[in-house]
């Protein structure tokens, strides 16, 4: 039972902990909650290990954003990963900031690591972790904005939504996205006490 999971990035000093990087950050909170270490390798970081008796791999492409697929289908193919186990963890300017949402499928929404994905697999039937950034940009001044750092007032949101995704991911794994969806996705990430739904 292998699964493979896939922070959506740039690799690069500028990208770190961008908007457009939050894919890398909640699988470096997933690796470090089991303390799995990510290590080179063919067009990613990866890291593995065992948690409940399944197989985890997770993926940091190295190829850019626009190239995710390249990655993600070498992974694929070389691990014998069924579509149904693979998972991709994007930003998305559609949700609001205290938004995540769990998709089994559906369109790339404008997202180009996505959209590499879905053209290199030949579907966009595969389960996608939505991590909401807002809109909150002047027109016109969309690609800074998705490239730009967290805000410091939106930092601590950051945190517990990344920490939310990771729960969420260690319940696709052991319970499956049906029953992770109906738990998670009506629930709002809330400043203070956690999450409420």
């Amino acid at each position: 039972m292998k699964y493979l999971i896939v922070g959506i990035g740039n690799v690069g000093e500028a990208y770190v902990h961008t908007r457009h990087n939050i894919g890398f950050d909640v699988v470096d909170a997933l690796a470090a909650r089991h303390g799995w270490v990510f290590q080179s390798s063919r067009y990613a970081d990866r890291a593995e290990g065992s948690w409940k008796g399944k197989r985890l791999i997770l993926l940091k492409p190295t190829t850019y954003v626009n190239l995710s697929g390249k990655a993600v289908k070498y992974w694929m193919d070389k691990e014998k990963i069924p579509l149904a186990h693979l998972l991709v963890v994007v930003d998305d300017i559609a949700l609001p900031l205290d938004t995540v949402r769990l998709r089994p499928g559906g369109s790339d929404g404008g997202h180009n690591g996505l959209k590499h994905i879905q053209e290199t697999l030949g579907t966009q039937q595969f389960a996608r972790l939505r991590f909401g950034i807002g809109q909150d940009y002047p027109k016109g001044h969309q690609v800074e904005y998705v490239l730009g750092k967290w805000k410091p007032e939106e930092e601590e949101m950051v945190q517990k939504k990344i920490m939310l995704c990771v729960d969420i991911l260690e319940s696709f794994v052991s319970r499956g996205i049906e029953a992770t969806m109906t738990d998670f996705n009506a629930r709002k990430v809330k400043l203070g006490n956690g999450t409420s739904s």
